[in-house]
Order: C-alpha cells, then structure tokens, then sequence
C-alpha cells in the first residue's frame, strides 16, 4: 500500500470526503435526497480519482486523472451553492467551503507543474 502518510492532496481529499458524506447525510435527513445524491457522489469523486492517479500508467495518465477531480472538485462548488442559496436547504459549512478551495488550489498547482 502507498505511504498516504505524507501525500498532502491524498489526505485533504479523504477528510474532504468524509465532510461531505456528513454533510449529504444531514440533507438526506432534511429531504433534499437529490441533490444529496449528486453532491456525494462528485464529492467522493475528487479523492477517488487523486487515489487513482497515484497508480497512472503514464505522466499524461496522472494528469487526466487530476483533471478530472479539478472537474468534479467545480461540480461540488456547484452543488454547495445550490445548497447555499436555496432558501429551503441547509447552507453547508464555511469550513467544507474553505477546505474545497484548498483542494481546487493544490489540484491546479499539480496539474499545471506536471506538464511542465
């Protein structure tokens, strides 16, 4: 098994995922099964994909891979400002919002200093 141990965006996106899996289980409590659904599943998403490219077959493997949790990391904030802004919804965290810009930046230096 990989040393997930000093692997920052591995660690961020699993705390990340369970943020999420939190935060979806107090909207399926309040009904908004949904957008719960939709939010979990692009929520896991990006740290499934980041766990992914650890194992890429090529440089240009492990970018797609990142890329693609960049992709889902945009479909959460998405999802979250549904969530925020729609009257009948429970506005998620500011911290789940914070740690998913955190996400999108370490994503974006990663992708952007592997092609170089």
């Amino acid at each position: 098994m990989r040393n997930d141990k000093e692997n920052l965006i591995i660690n961020e996106t699993l705390q990340f995922s369970i943020k999420i899996i939190k935060y979806c289980e107090v909207l399926e409590q309040n009904r908004k099964i949904v957008i719960a659904k939709q939010l979990l599943r692009a929520g896991t998403s990006i740290g499934a994909n980041v766990w992914e490219a650890q194992n890429a077959e090529s440089k240009a493997d492990f970018i797609h891979k990142m890329k693609i949790a960049c992709k889902e990391a945009d479909e959460v904030k998405y999802w979250l400002k549904i969530c925020e802004l729609a009257d009948s919804y429970i506005s998620p965290d500011i911290e789940l919002v914070e740690d998913l810009e955190r996400i999108n930046r370490i994503l974006s230096k990663i992708v952007s200093s592997s092609k170089g």
